[in-house]
């Protein structure tokens, strides 16, 4: 069964209708003459006729489902009289449950209903085919024809006449509608010859004057009194209204009721005054009270088209039919001043005598057309407001909350907007429909509460997951990617939800029991379909018409394009993000003689990505190299770029490079980009020796650090100001050496921390700001001093210092730049953890440095490493003298977490890692250094090198079996399987 007709069953169940003998309401006040008859009874006629010799009975409904009239074979009208099929019978589906009509009125559209689809069983036999009629105007249903067939003699055919059929009722309801407009006219015209009041030009439409011409207008002016024309016809209430114009005049609309036969409609007149001095002129219809009034039987203040005659003359009164309403007079009684028409010819030295008029004919038509009229106008600005306020930020939710904000209440009573899973995840939706369940969240709803105010429930209702049924319009919605406009009955909410996905409650609450119009818009871009937007009005009183489903789609899919952007950008920023994390260091570093904490701020923090950097990398030796730096720009660019960098520095520092050095070759590397973003990088590189206290550091066009010592002073490290990245070496990097006492704080920074505040610009005043921060609040004179505080409370507090003063309008969701801010405090090594001596260059000084390095472990507990430290000191110290060009060999062991040992001598030859053939004394020994320690390197003094093993202690007692890799102790390795490691490959 197909979904639409299960739906209508299920609404029909609920509502416990008879399916052997339904309940109809039968009206039997039918006006014979009414508008839909006259206009579609010669239509079905001639269609009868053509159907002539087959057993078809057509049926005509009004817009609520009443039978208004009906034709067809004898036969077929008995059945339909002993199923009360009679004339002012309601076959709406609340009487008589799924029917092609209610079908047609429900969804707005042709539908065929087929056999067992119906749910009476006296339909079961027959094929029902309907379609609506429509106001060509306006696009309304004003009902629908039905046409019933035996179902063995239905063709398609007839489906195709009957949509003729109802298009050409359409044409005749057009044609009499301007019968009734040119007779309204015709009336209007004898009421204004009876009182010689004014002279339209028909063949021209254009109003004129008895002996004077019509005044000039503006475009802009004539558009604005054309749509306040429009108002006072279809308003109910407002009868006058005033519209300024340029040169401090006003012109002044009045309405007056026309009948003209069963046409009944309204004229509206235009006069022109002077403004008064004291009035402010407005750029818009205002109704309101004219310049002049008369009172009324009632006390109600009558407005008056011409100003009263200064003499007070006594007035006439000229009556005209018309409903009171519209004046406030009983019995449509206008009053008139009768010196009006002298003192107008006063003011207008011009004006005919004897009689002229004092108003021109503005426009004439029915209420009803002149409604349509301002809601297409209402769409249109309703489409308008929609883009310039939908996809105002890059922000899924606030984008579906846009749509809802916009469309209640001026176009439904409630909204909801729900969205795929992949969507809200980043994920590229495929192309077409996304089938009828797809994964849903519900991302806006907003609803008129009681009093009439706009806005979201009181109890949420966002942020849920929900699904449709087979069968509802919001899955035939989906299904499809087509608006549906369908009825809904809440308490079908439940039964066609599944696992109770739908929000149940809150709907129900929203719109309370029975039955309302719904409309389902798909979310439709680029090919694929992103959401639903769902569209509810309260009742049945105004269904959607084909002009909402048009509307709604228009609204649906710019908010689509807006979501969709908004998932390509948030999709973008998280591989951006993704990529940055990986980049930057995920935790912060362990360092042998330095303590650490960083905070990283992009400017924006919806994208949360920057190309500013930091990082901390150890170094031999015990040092520590610590590295800030800045790439201009945000999003992947940058973020691969700063992923380049801070990968070439870590490669740099490996080679135990000096500042300048590290600098000069990153220059290098930008340099040879020259289409890379990164031209406008800075970068600030500091080492810190923790043996001697010293922090060597050199810039790159990067603002220098700051330093505050254990007492409380500060200091900015004056080092030589070298040339940003890429520049292509405009002058060499050049480093500087400051003393750091053990327990000095070092703070690292880019510039956005800097450019914050209305101090924006002022250097010197940031820079004071920023040593503050770093040093603290001033302790009370009589207090003890206060413990040295954590490096995560002083990041706190330099970025709540020096970011919170962002600029007053508070527009932006972050810094002015991206922030990167490292803190480390330097502790310096014990000096009993160094031992350090110089020896002579002799290869008989050898076993003398074993000796040394052996008595040193068993001072510091470390046995276990004798072994593989003798290894290292032979071979090191050994290759010293060979190679070291004479002069003293300096021997230092560092004790920390792992044991290093450091030989030192004046030769800049690099040592090299080779593999010795077997027949070959030497090339073994780095081989060896390298097998037995956790790593070693070489690293190049102003005079000099010094060559460096890093070993690890393990647990367990000396001589364990284990070595701090897990591999076996040397002294129990097997000979040959070492041997074998010097085999030739052959």
């Amino acid at each position: 069964m197909r979904a639409e007709i299960l739906a209508s069953w299920q609404r029909s169940r609920l509502l416990g209708i008879d399916q052997e003998r339904p309940a109809l309401p039968v009206e039997s006040d039918l006006d014979p003459d009414s508008r839909l008859i006259r206009a579609a009874m010669p239509v079905l006629r001639r269609l009868y006729g053509r159907l002539s010799g087959m057993p078809v009975t057509l049926v005509l409904t009004d817009s609520r489902a009443t039978i208004v009239d009906r034709i067809g074979e004898t036969r077929g009208l008995e059945l339909m009289d002993a199923a009360s099929l009679v004339p002012g019978a309601n076959v709406d589906e609340r009487f008589m449950g799924t029917s092609s009509v209610s079908m047609v009125l429900s969804t707005r559209a042709p539908f065929v209903v087929v056999g067992h689809e119906h749910f009476l069983h006296s339909l079961k036999t027959l094929t029902c085919m309907a379609a609506p009629v429509r106001d060509p105007v306006g696009g309304t249903v004003q009902g629908a024809v039905n046409l019933s067939v035996p179902m063995e003699l239905a063709r398609p055919g007839m489906a195709l006449m009957l949509q003729e059929a109802t298009d050409r009722i359409g044409e005749r309801l057009l044609e009499m509608g301007s019968a009734r407009e040119r007779g309204l006219m015709e009336s209007f015209l004898r009421a204004r010859r009876r009182g010689e009041h004014t002279e339209i030009d028909l063949a021209t439409g254009a109003p004129v004057r008895r002996g004077e011409a019509a005044p000039r207008l503006a475009p802009r002016e004539e558009l604005a009194l054309l749509e306040t024309a429009t108002e006072l016809i279809s308003s109910t209430s407002e009868t006058f209204a005033e519209v300024p114009l340029t040169g401090g005049r006003v012109a002044t609309l009045r309405r007056r009721l026309l009948h003209h036969g069963d046409a009944e409609g309204a004229a509206v007149e235009i006069s022109f005054r002077e403004a008064p001095a004291t009035s402010t002129a407005s750029t818009a219809a205002v109704p309101g009270p004219p310049a002049a009034t008369a009172g009324g039987p009632d006390g109600r203040r009558v407005p008056l088209l011409h100003l009263p005659s200064p003499a007070g003359r006594p007035q006439d009164v000229r009556q005209e039919a018309g409903p009171r309403e519209e004046t406030g007079v009983p019995g449509g009684v206008r009053e008139e001043p009768e010196g009006a028409r002298e003192a107008e010819r006063e003011r207008r030295p011009g004006a005919a005598e004897g009689g002229g008029p004092d108003a021109w004919l503005l426009m004439v038509g029915e209420p009803g057309v002149g409604r349509l009229a301002v809601e297409a106008r209402r769409r249109l600005s309703l489409l308008n407001e929609a883009g310039t306020r939908i996809g105002t930020t890059l922000d899924i939710r606030r984008t579906a909350q846009e749509l809802a904000e916009i469309a209640v209440p001026r176009f439904a009573d409630v909204v909801v907007v729900d969205l795929t899973e992949d969507v809200l995840a980043g994920e590229e939706p495929p192309p077409g429909a996304p089938g009828a369940a797809p994964a849903l969240r519900r991302m806006a709803v907003r609803a008129v509460r009681t009093g009439g105010e706009a806005g979201g429930p009181r109890g949420g209702g966002a942020d849920t997951p929900v699904g449709y049924a087979p069968g509802t319009p919001q899955a035939r919605c989906l299904g499809t990617g087509r608006p549906v406009a369908d009825s809904v009955r809440t308490e079908l909410l439940a039964a066609s939800s599944p696992d109770g996905a739908h929000p149940v409650e809150l709907i129900r609450g929203l719109l309370g029991e029975g039955e309302h119009s719904y409309l389902a818009a798909p979310l439709r871009a680029r090919g694929a379909v992103l959401g639903l937007a769902g569209f509810y009005r309260r009742g049945r009183a105004r269904p959607y018409e084909e002009d909402d489903l048009a509307l709604a789609g228009e609204l649906a899919a710019r908010t689509a394009i807006s979501v969709d952007n908004a998932r390509r950008f948030s999709r973008e920023r998280d591989a951006a993000l993704t990529l940055q994390r990986s980049l930057l260091p995920r935790d912060t570093p362990r360092l042998a003689a330095v303590d650490l904490a960083h905070r990283y701020l992009p400017a924006d923090v919806r994208s949360g990505v920057g190309g500013d950097w930091f990082d901390a990398i150890p170094l031999s030796g015990m040092r520590s190299a610590l590295v800030v730096g800045d790439v201009a720009g945000h999003g992947l660019e940058a973020a691969a770029t700063m992923g380049r960098l801070r990968t070439a520095v870590r490669t740099l520092a490996d080679l135990d490079m000096p500042p300048e050095e590290v600098l000069a070759h990153l220059d290098d590397l930008v340099g040879r980009a020259p289409e890379d973003p990164a031209t406008a990088a800075t970068c600030l590189y500091a080492v810190y020796d923790p043996v001697i206290c010293r922090c060597t550091a050199a810039r790159a066009g990067h603002p220098p650090p700051v330093a505050v010592f254990p007492g409380g002073g500060t200091l900015t490290l004056d080092l030589p100001a070298g040339p940003p990245l890429g520049l292509g070496g405009l002058q060499p990097y050049e480093s500087a050496t400051v003393e750091l006492p053990s327990g000095s704080l070092l703070a690292l920074y880019t510039d956005g921390l800097l450019k914050e505040g209305r101090a924006y610009g002022d250097t010197d005043a940031r820079m004071a700001l920023l040593a503050s921060a770093l040093r603290g609040p001033e302790p009370p004179p009589d207090s003890s001093p206060e413990p040295e505080a954590s490096l995560e409370r002083i990041c706190g507090r330099v970025t709540d210092t020096l970011l919170s003063d962002g600029p007053p309008d508070g527009l932006r969701d972050g810094p002015r730049d991206d922030v990167a801010l490292l803190l480390a405090r330097v502790h310096a090594l014990p000096t009993d953890r160094v031992a350090s001596w110089e020896l002579p260059s002799d290869p008989s000084v050898v076993s003398e440095a074993r000796a040394l390095a052996r008595r040193q472990l068993d001072e510091w507990s470390l046995q276990d490493l004798e072994y593989g430290t003798g290894l290292v000191v032979s071979e090191l110290f050994t290759n010293a003298v060979r190679y070291g060009g004479g002069g003293p060999v300096r021997l230092r062991l560092l004790r920390g977490a792992s044991l290093v040992c450091e030989v030192s001598d004046r030769s800049n030859s690099s040592p090299r890692l080779r593999r010795a053939g077997v027949t070959e004394e030497s090339g073994r020994g780095l081989f060896l250094v390298a097998q037995f320690t956790r790593n070693w390197g070489v690293r190049y003094m102003a005079r000099g090198k010094t060559v460096w093993a890093e070993q690890v202690p393990h647990s367990g007692r000396p001589g364990s079996g284990h070595s701090g890799q897990g591999e076996p102790a040397p002294e129990e390795a097997d000979e040959q399987a070492l041997l074998a490691m010097f085999d030739d490959l052959g």
